[in-house]
Parts: structure tokens; sequence; C-alpha cells
């Protein structure tokens, strides 16, 4: 028996009618006890156990740093037994996100050395490349220490991005004193004449990406909270990797090919 909304209350309810198996019809209070008192307007449960979310909403700290806070003061509480306190939602994923990342990275600085060398035919070539790896690591996280952007995923992503812009003005380098010397120069004056002549390809490959990525550094809009963390690192990586790139690279370059025309 279904009763009008107007009708819906303790008493009218402990009135309403049931049949029993003799066919009689009796008060529902007569078999039932009822006892009035407060609870969840919503009962919620996640592998068949009762489930209390509690959500929050982190401004001005980082979402590593404040779970950690949290998990260090509730480990202080002692939780009744079948109790138990997980930690999901953006924090789980970002989890999840940095476990993956810990392997793709090594996965993809891995392939691009197979493919170097596989362009130079030359472990040491490939190798020198790679240097420019770590020179834009530099950049972007410098970049994220002086705007205070936490580490997030987008993050991560903006520096395995990085790491493709880097090597790519390596090759652009390394490729063209290699060139130079294969054309009878020696490698002091391969180093000077190449980084002279490929300054302005490097310079100019590194503004049209930090020129194009400065929208969304500045952003301040629905979605810059995943935009900007990516472009700022990308804009500071490739800030100390063209830099570092036209100063260390040659550098490290011409030692390295002295050595090797030394007689022994």
């Amino acid at each position: 028996m279904r009763l009008p909304e107007t009708q819906r209350s303790l008493a009218n309810l402990k009135k309403v009618l049931v049949d029993t198996p003799d066919g009689l019809h009796i008060p529902l209070e007569l078999v039932a006890a009822f006892k009035e008192t407060s609870g969840s307007m919503n009962i919620s449960r996640e592998a068949g156990t009762r489930l209390s979310a509690v959500s929050i909403f982190i401004k001005g700290r980082d979402m590593g740093g404040v779970v950690a806070d949290m998990q260090e003061r509730i480990g202080k509480i002692q939780v009744p037994h079948g109790w138990y306190v997980t930690w999901s939602g953006e924090f789980e994923n970002q989890q999840r996100a940095m476990k993956r990342l810990s392997i793709i990275v090594p996965i993809s600085i891995f392939l691009i050395f197979i493919l170097l060398f596989n362009a130079f035919k030359s472990v040491k070539s490939a190798l020198l490349i790679l240097v420019n790896v770590p020179l834009g690591l530099i950049g972007g996280i410098t970049a994220l220490l002086i705007t205070g952007i936490p580490l997030s995923v987008s993050g991560s992503i903006g520096f395995i991005a990085l790491f493709g812009q880097a090597v790519l003005n390596g090759v652009v380098m390394v490729s063209y004193f290699n060139q130079l010397q294969d054309e009878g120069l020696k490698p002091y004056e391969a180093v000077l004449q190449g980084a002279t002549t490929r300054l302005r390809t490097v310079l100019m490959t590194a503004l049209l990406a930090i020129l194009g990525l400065l929208p969304m550094a500045l952003s301040h809009g629905i979605g810059s909270e995943t935009q900007r963390p990516l472009a700022i690192v990308i804009i500071g990586g490739l800030v100390s990797a063209t830099l570092l790139t036209l100063m260390v690279l040659p550098t490290l370059y011409l030692v390295i090919e002295q050595r090797n025309s030394v007689p022994k």
C-alpha cells in the first residue's frame, strides 16, 4: 500500500493494514516495532561494504603534500576494527599515472638512444646528444620552482615532450659538426663554424615552441591547472636546453674529438 505524500508520517505508518496468513487485516504496529532516529540521507557502498566519503578542495598547496600531512595525522588515530581508510579521487589517479610514467620515461629515453645510434652509427654521438636531456631538465625544474607550481601529471608529460625538443637541437648540432669534419675541417674549426651556422636554426626552433606555448603558460581560466604546468615545463626547459646546447654541447664535442685524435 502506497500512502500519499501528505500522509507519510510515523503515526500513519503504524496504522497501515497488513494481511496475515489467516486472512485478517491488522495494523502494522502490532507486528513490527518502530523507532525514530537520525541517519544518512544517502548510503553508499563499494565492493559490498558501506562507504563514507570525505571530499576536500586544495588551494595554495600541492596535492601530494596535503595528502602526506593528512596521512601522517590519520595514522595516529586508532581506527575501529573492520574500518579502513583509502585515498582515492584525483590523488589516486595521480599516483597511478606517476607509476606509469616511471616506466614510460626510461623506455622513451632508451628508444631515443636506439634511434640516435641507428642514425649516427656511433655510441659516442648518441650519448653526446642525450646530454641535452638533463640540460632541459634543469630549466623545467627551475621554472616550476620559480612559478611555485607543483609537479603534476601534465608537468611530467611536458618533460617527455621536452626530451624530444632537446634531442632535436642536439641532432642539428652534432650532425653538422660531423659533416664539417668529413669535409676535412679540424675539430675546433668544425665546432666553431658549426655552432655559428646552426645558431639561427636552434634559436628559431626553440622560439617557435616557446611563443606557441606562451598563451598556455599565462592562462588562468578553466583548464589552466592542466595547461600551465605542461607549458611552463617546456618553456623553461627549452630556455636552458637552448642556451646550454649552444655552449656545453660544442665544448663536450670538441673535448671528445680532441681526445680521440691524440695519438696513443
